[in-house]
Parts: structure tokens; sequence; C-alpha cells
């Protein structure tokens, strides 16, 4: 027996021996992968910007409620073309697909929220009501121009284009006989002469595809942001003082940044959020990203020169 126990103990020594090696890089090489997994699910790498920028605007939000899922009525069925107003609604300044913008527009501007909807505190906190009116603290300028009343939407898609970064927007509004608009503009179209900090007023109602907390996909190993585009006619509600639709919402729309201080290292900026639950409003700007950043929430709109008629 004795004998037996003793070669028992020297087969185990000699098997550590030998195989300890291939053991120890076999478990080191599990941690390894165990971290990697980890890190790309954690770490930003599969999931995109936007997915890192909708976590850090909605997971934080402490002081408001889940939001009740908005319904959308009177949806246009699928393919329809988008509504246009009757011919003597629409502005001879400007082709049937866009909107005359013409007035003073505010290069500064005082927006006291009132009601926060979230802890101000928040980098995207959202405002619930807004001191009305607003006020001018900078200069009046006059602008006179036609802007796109949708996101581009490509002809027979029902859906608004999506993945278009600034330098793409700018080539598909040159191909179209326009050109990009400016965050003036912009921001022009969307707030009015009221200088409203949403399009449709100065407090925050569910009239636009914005606020949805279902941003994933189902996926038990990564965060895979899920398509939440509609129509850019779906909610008629969702218009600025001009006749705009969709500018708060729906699409994030890239707009040329003025002035020689945005010549380097990039000159876009992304307008109007999306359907996350973020500022959504007329002002506020990304600026983060280059000018070839593009993602599934990024979206076309498109300005031109108004006709003297």
């Amino acid at each position: 027996m004795t004998r037996k126990a003793l070669a028992a103990i020297l087969g185990v020594l000699l098997a550590q021996f030998v195989f300890g090696d291939l053991l120890t890089q076999i478990a080191s090489e599990g941690a390894r992968r165990w971290q990697r997994r980890k890190g790309f699910e954690a770490d930003g790498v599969t999931p995109t910007t936007a997915t890192g920028e909708a976590l850090q605007a909605v997971a934080p939000v402490t002081q408001a409620p889940e939001p009740r899922p908005v319904l959308v009525t009177d949806r246009p069925p699928a393919g329809a073309p988008l509504a246009v107003p009757a011919e003597e609604e629409l502005s001879k300044a400007c082709p049937r697909d866009m909107v005359l913008v013409e007035g003073d527009y505010c290069t500064e501007v005082l927006q006291p929220c009132v009601r926060w909807l979230d802890d101000e505190k928040l980098p995207f906190a959202r405002c619930s009501e807004f001191q009305s009116p607003s006020s001018c603290i900078g200069k009046r300028v006059k602008l006179r121009f036609c802007i796109d009343r949708y996101e581009y939407t490509a002809a027979g898609e029902d859906l608004p284009l999506n993945y278009q970064s600034f330098q793409k927007s700018a080539a598909l509004c040159s191909s179209l006989g326009k050109r990009i608009c400016t965050d003036s503009e912009w921001t022009f179209a969307c707030e009015g002469e009221e200088m409203r900090p949403y399009p449709y007023g100065f407090i925050r109602t569910p009239k636009c595809n914005q606020d949805r907390s279902d941003l994933y996909e189902p996926n038990p190993h990564r965060q895979i942001l899920a398509d939440r585009r509609e129509r850019a006619d779906a909610r008629p509600e969702c218009v600025s003082p001009f006749g705009v639709i969709n500018m708060a919402g729906n699409m994030d729309e890239s707009v040329l940044r003025e002035g020689k201080e945005h010549i380097e290292p990039f000159r876009n900026a992304l307008k109007g959020g999306w359907w996350m639950a973020a500022r959504n409003r007329c002002r506020p700007a990304t600026t983060a990203h280059d000018d070839y950043y593009k993602d599934i929430q990024v979206g076309t709109r498109c300005c031109s020169a108004a006709s003297s008629g």
C-alpha cells in the first residue's frame, strides 16, 4: 500500500510539472478572453458613439418619471409621398419641398428654465418649462432663405436617410442643387422670431419622436442601438413657427458652424437631437464629432437661397 501511495503522489507531481504551465496558460487565456469580452461590451468599442451618449444622458436621470409611450396617430401608410401643403400655401420663393424662412434672427438668447425635468447639473438635462418670452441679448440679423420641410428621404423610401456625415450631407445637398444649412439658419428655422426653446413652444411636450427609453436591440452580448426612426411626416405637431417638421427628435442633422474659429479641426455641428432622452431643443448643438462622423441617428436637411419671388 505504501508503495502504491508513493507512486500515486509521484504521478501527481509529474503531471503538475509537465502540464502546470499549460494549465496556467489556459487559465490565463480564459481570463484574458473574459476581460476582452467585458471591455467589448462596456468600453464603447462596438457600441456606437451615439450609444455612449445615450447611456450618459438617460442612465443618470433621477428626478423624471419614466416617460409614457408617445402614441403616433394618423401615421401615413408605408411608401406614401411626404405631405405637402396646398399650392396656395406654398411660397413662390422656394421649391415645393422647402419652406421660406424670413425674419430677424437673434445671435444670443437668454432662456431661463423655470422647471427642470432632470437634475439640472446633468450635461444633457431636459427642461420641462422655460420662461416666456425669451430675451434677445445679442444682435438681430435679417435672414431670408429656404429650408427643407422634412429630413431628407430618398425617393421610394419610407424613412429618412441615415448614417449621414457632415461631408456626405454637404455632398448630397449639393447634388440636389442646395447646400448644407448654417447653424444660425437651422436655429432660426427651428425657433422663429419668438425664440422658442422648442420648435413647438416653451413647454416640453410629447409632440416629437424623442424621450424614448427602448434604445437598444435585445442582444445579451453587447449593446446595439436600435433603429427608432419614424417617417418624416409622422408627427405633424412637431413643427416650427415656419412650418418645418421634426427639428427636434427623430434625427440629428448636420449644420455648418460659422466663423473663423470653427474652421479647424472641423466645421460641423449636430442639431435637434434624435429619439433618445436628450435636450432636443433649437439652440444646443453637439460639436464633439469630426466631419466624417456618421451613425444610425444622423440624417440630412438642406438649405438654399430664396428667390426674389
